[in-house]
């Protein structure tokens, strides 16, 4: 066929293109737009109103000096380092127990991604009932004998991250461990049997071998584990509602209550971009050497 008979490239699939178009302009209206109309206002003073009044970086001159935001920052970074570290660890530990082919697997793995099924807003009033000192754990402890045992991290403000922490690993542990489960399975077997002949240890044979070989199941679980990790929010006014005081507060809750209660949409945009901007700075170096140094090489 010659060069002129060849349909065009850009009718090539043209049903699937034209099917794409509404999803284009959804992403170009709604994510794309609103992620600039909101950056663009969080350069003016709007207050319960957006207003086009300019008033260049005070916002975020403001933002930087509330303790509250600087408190939340540091919350999300304990949160999201504990997020990230125990929920592959815990995952992957689970995974490859359950990958040992034991008796009553689908029982154990049911049991394990069963708190995914719930939200969070029901997970952080499980545990709120739970870490509570009158009648959860501490309680059933001291009931057992043990009257000096103390345990009330949303109590004590200096550790209440820490307590949220606890019901965030509880709830998406288990998807975590489904994922990590999936890549062990599709790892062939003639590899196992490779490393047994050779002697290796099972557990260097998972650390120099199945791990690297499962990169696109780790690179997918971070994505995820990211995701959750920027825009908690649920699940910390469900358990403590940013207490005590303001020691749980978590920069989403921050933009909500600036944005809904204190009716300050300058201050409350200027937040989200600081979040958006967070977010940028791990994927744009991820992405490019996901992606760029494939090309390049």
């Amino acid at each position: 066929m010659s060069n002129s008979e060849r349909p065009n490239q850009i009718f090539r699939n043209l049903n699937a293109k034209v099917a794409s178009i509404p999803m284009i302009l959804t992403a170009l209206v709604v994510f794309v737009g609103g992620t600039a109309w909101t950056v663009l206002y969080s350069f003016t003073n709007s207050k319960l109103l957006p207003r086009l009044n300019f008033v260049g970086v005070d916002q975020y001159y403001r933002l930087w000096a509330t303790p509250r935001w600087l408190v939340s920052i540091e919350n999300l970074l304990i949160y999201g380092v504990i997020s990230l570290v125990f929920s592959l660890v815990i995952g992957f530990v689970l995974a490859a127990l359950l990958d040992q082919k034991i008796r009553f697997e689908d029982t154990f793995r049911t049991i394990f991604l069963y708190p995914f099924a719930l939200s969070f807003i029901v997970t952080g009033l499980v545990w709120q009932w739970l870490l509570n000192p009158d009648f959860g754990i501490q309680r059933v402890v001291r009931d057992l004998g043990w009257e000096s045992f103390s345990f009330d991290p949303l109590y004590n403000s200096s550790i209440v991250i820490y307590g949220i922490s606890i019901a965030a690993l509880w709830q998406g542990t288990g998807l975590i461990m489904c994922l990590m489960l999936a890549g062990l399975r599709g790892i062939d077997e003639d590899i196992w049997k490779a490393a047994r002949v050779d002697g290796i240890p099972m557990w260097k044979t998972y650390l120099f071998i199945v791990i690297p070989m499962m990169r696109p199941v780790f690179i997918t679980t971070l994505v995820i584990i990211a995701a959750g990790i920027v825009k908690v929010y649920d699940l910390v006014v469900a358990q403590t509602s940013g207490g005590p005081g303001i020691a749980s507060e978590v920069p989403a809750k921050y933009v909500y209550d600036y944005m809904f209660f204190a009716q300050n949409l300058g201050q409350g945009f200027a937040a989200s971009t600081m979040m958006l901007l967070s977010v940028v700075i791990v994927i744009v170096p991820w992405a490019y050497l996901e992606f760029g140094g494939k090309k390049r090489g």
